[in-house]
């Protein structure tokens, strides 16, 4: 280890569109990353996949690249946290390490007739009460029951206890250990309705219910913990990994929500707005989720949390399937180049809707087009719309009594300033831009650095946190009225 560069932190960022790795040291600076897309895949309507290799190959290709890169100026990657899309399902062979299918991701409805059978037999209050989801085919239990059901031998093999089942961290872990490592921690394991986030343990009439054998089931362990030490083949030698949660609380504790009522809302490909509700365990009487915010020490803290399935993937759609622009940078100039959206409307319901509608047959609708509507109409409503299903979480958060001053915001689409003042608008409610916007990247990080001593508590990373830009809401009330009244005309719409 060098006498002049402090110890360095490699952060693993396994996500729906991409892969990343940064190397952060202790500060939070960015000292090098890495970044690579991969396929999405859609055999059906409403069906979403990623080819398990894909997800390895660009994850191990980018923190290889950004490893190096950071130590060729003399320093060390002393530590790995990872962090990850949440629900997106993935079975493999123990032995090989193969899957036996494409990965089910998040946004995946092919389930949606398995969870509305179990609704109609009476089942939903009961995954409620133990993991406090709803039954929705988002989370990862009727995923895997899928795929043991659809390849042939799956289930007996699974029951042999020849399977593995994981989210995408278990998968990157295991990969990265050579085999070594079957393990998750508390917040992805709450997202899979089979964890009982009241007694931190995966829960038996929960897997039998969903027919899931525990043979299948990971170990569930803390945030920040051991979860092993790297294939040396890898890197070049074994590096422990230390740190692990899902994207959305990650992105938190990257933002310093350590105290109930500090929140937080990520926009990558979708959008999740998450508010710390402490040691106890909030159920929401609006659709939200009851979810564990982190677990460290063997102490759990918990959260309630609204997720939007379309927020940046909204942007790539006017980039990948219209072929309105070329970068997603060209948004704003175009929101900005009319002075209202001209009555238009887009609901980014590609997948269905998530909270607090929860709508898995919802389709997406473009509402209030003219001859005269173009594109700088339909950039601007799809920057729009991210904000008012924004507005639409925030309502519901209200109403469930969780009270919010100042709201923290990071994720790719957060540098664009006209989405962030329309936000703080729409919103009526202070926004807080940090300096960081790798924050996802940055929680793992932060995990990893609190594993292996580089802080002494959480107290020393939320010193750490640095505001970028605070917007203040200007919108006049008669205003933002307007716009909501307009955007709920086009829900309305979209949910019958």
């Amino acid at each position: 280890m060098s006498e002049t560069h402090p110890p360095y932190i490699l952060a693993i960022d396994q996500g729906t569109t991409s892969s990343r790795a940064i190397v952060f040291d202790p500060s939070g600076k960015i000292i090098a990353q890495s970044q690579a897309e991969f396929p999405q895949h859609y055999p059906n309507d409403g069906w979403v996949e990623h080819d398990p290799e894909d997800i390895w190959r660009t994850t191990l290709e980018t923190a290889q690249e950004a490893l190096k890169l950071a130590e060729d100026n003399g320093g060390e990657v002393v530590a790995i946290g990872v962090t990850n899309q949440r629900e997106t399902t993935i079975l493999w062979d123990r032995k090989t390490g193969k899957a036996l299918y494409n990965a089910i991701v998040w946004q995946d409805r092919r389930t949606a007739d398995i969870c509305a059978k179990l609704r109609e037999d009476g089942f939903e209050d009961h995954v409620t009460a133990r993991t406090g989801l709803l039954l929705d085919p988002y989370f990862s239990a009727t995923k895997a029951a899928w795929i043991l059901d659809h390849v042939d031998g799956a289930r007996e093999r699974a029951e042999k206890g020849e399977i593995a089942f994981g989210t995408v961290d278990s998968f990157l872990i295991c990969r990265l250990t050579g085999g070594e490592t079957h393990a998750t921690d508390a917040t992805n394991a709450s997202r899979t309705s089979l964890y009982n986030i009241h007694e931190n343990r995966w829960d038996k009439g929960l897997l039998d219910k969903f027919r899931v054998p525990i043979e299948m089931m990971p170990s569930v362990r803390d945030c920040a913990d051991d979860y092993g030490v790297t294939d040396p083949e890898l890197f070049g030698r074994p590096i422990p990994i230390c740190g692990v949660a899902g994207d959305q609380q990650a992105a938190a504790f990257g933002q310093a929500c350590f105290e109930p009522g500090d929140i937080k809302s990520t926009y990558g490909t979708g959008c999740f707005v998450l508010v710390h509700t402490g040691k106890k365990v909030l159920h929401s009487r609006n659709k939200l989720l009851s979810t564990i915010a982190c677990r460290l020490d063997g102490e759990t803290t918990y959260a309630l949390e609204g997720s939007i399935f379309i927020a940046g993937a909204a942007i790539q759609w006017l980039r990948d399937e219209l072929g309105l622009i070329k970068s997603a940078g060209e948004t704003a100039a175009l929101a900005e180049s009319i002075e209202s959206n001209n009555g238009v409307y887009l609901v980014p319901a590609f997948t269905g809707l998530g909270a607090p509608h929860w709508s898995p047959g919802a389709r997406g609708l473009i509402s209030g087009l003219t001859r005269g509507s173009g594109k700088a109409e339909l950039a601007r409503a799809a920057l729009e719309s991210v904000v008012y299903q924004t507005a639409d979480l925030m309502d519901a958060i209200a109403r469930d009594g969780a009270e919010t001053k100042t709201l923290r915001v990071d994720g790719g689409m957060v540098a664009n300033d006209w989405t962030m003042q329309f936000l703080a608008d729409i919103l009526d409610l202070p926004v807080e831009r940090p300096k960081i916007l790798e924050t996802t990247a940055l929680g793992a990080a932060y995990l990893a650095a609190l594993k292996v001593g580089i802080f002494e508590s959480i107290d020393d990373i939320a010193e750490r946190w640095r505001l970028d830009a605070r917007f203040q809401p200007a919108m006049a009330p008669k205003e933002r009225h307007h716009n909501l009244t307009g955007w709920a005309d086009a829900l309305r719409r979209t949910l019958a």
